[in-house]
């Protein structure tokens, strides 16, 4: 019997640096990053780019999910790694998962710590992914996270820690997957913003995203999604705009849903047409609105889809 083939993708991160005298710099190529213990699978090294993840452009992101199609073109191959840094691992895999249509493993993993540190988990992680990413058992499962011996899905998931091995959890461990296309769109990437609300928050910031052109914007909200009435003002008036907004929250755990009333509350931002994501936090809700616009959906087929990622 021949071995299982995987492709493993990277992109740098802290699994791929070393320590210099500015810091941890990914330096190493993806062949170095073959584990010695994998040994059953017969891997098969992409260097796609070689930056930290927090350095990422959107652009980038959609590099790294056609990349993954790509490698799946191949009948051959059995599942793919991507080894990509942890700061905003959850986004590009989330990314990756709106198109994953084909059944075979993508595993994506990362490291705490650098290459070359006495806790140095990037090699254990990357040999955990590999085996992941060629079983058959890990087939329809969707974008998977290895890190720290746990996998979590990628939908759902974000980093909970800056120093501990597992670095991720998840905000509801059965997300449903609904996909946005089958196959990456070939436009430019829709420009989304991310807002953070908090107690004093400018409402111009809103009507700065809408003058700049922002396709749409994502609420990073208290609570279950609420905020100041001077918010769901500009809310109001990005909507009339065709701007889509999406509401989301900056806790990490429990449903979002307009529950709250008052002009700040979850219920006038629904009224005001704000779309509320009730699983997905922040970073992925505005994965998910990108590849959204990105491949032209409307205002009602964005709700729907966001309506579709609520667990039965």
């Amino acid at each position: 019997m021949s071995p299982r083939q995987v492709v493993m993708i990277t992109t740098g991160g802290t699994a791929a640096s070393r320590t210099t005298e500015d810091g941890a710099v990914p330096v190493l190529t993806a062949r170095e990053l073959i584990p010695e213990t994998v040994s059953q699978v017969q891997v098969r090294p992409v260097d796609l780019m070689n930056v930290d993840s927090s350095a990422m452009t959107v652009h980038q992101q959609f590099e790294v999910v056609r990349a993954i199609a790509e490698a799946l073109s191949d009948p051959a191959v059995d599942g793919v790694v991507v080894v990509h840094g942890t700061d905003t691992l959850e986004e590009t895999s989330y990314l990756a998962d709106c198109f994953a249509d084909d059944p075979r493993p993508v595993v994506f993993t990362g490291a705490q710590y650098p290459a070359d540190h006495r806790l140095s988990d990037g090699p254990a992680n990357i040999a955990a992914a590999i085996d992941l990413a060629a079983g058959p058992d890990s087939r329809g499962r969707g974008v998977l996270i290895a890190l720290g011996g746990r996998v979590l899905g990628a939908r759902g998931s974000f980093k909970a820690s800056t120093t501990e091995v597992t670095g991720f959890d998840t905000v509801h461990p059965d997300l449903p997957r609904p996909l946005v296309a089958a196959e990456v769109p070939g436009a430019l990437p829709a420009r989304v913003d991310l807002l953070a609300l908090y107690p004093g928050v400018s409402p111009g910031t809103i009507a700065a995203a809408v003058a700049q052109r922002a396709a749409g914007i994502v609420l990073s909200a208290t609570g279950s999604g609420n905020t100041h009435p001077d918010i769901t003002a500009e809310v109001t008036l990005a909507v009339r705009r065709d701007v889509p907004v999406v509401v989301s929250t900056r806790v990490p755990y429990g449903e979002v849903e307009p529950t709250y009333g008052g002009a700040g509350g979850g219920v006038a931002l629904f009224r005001a047409g704000a779309i509320f994501s009730h699983w997905l936090r922040a970073p992925q809700a505005r994965m998910a609105l990108i590849a959204l616009l990105t491949a032209g959906a409307s205002r009602s087929q964005i709700a729907d889809f966001f309506a579709a990622s609520e667990p039965s």
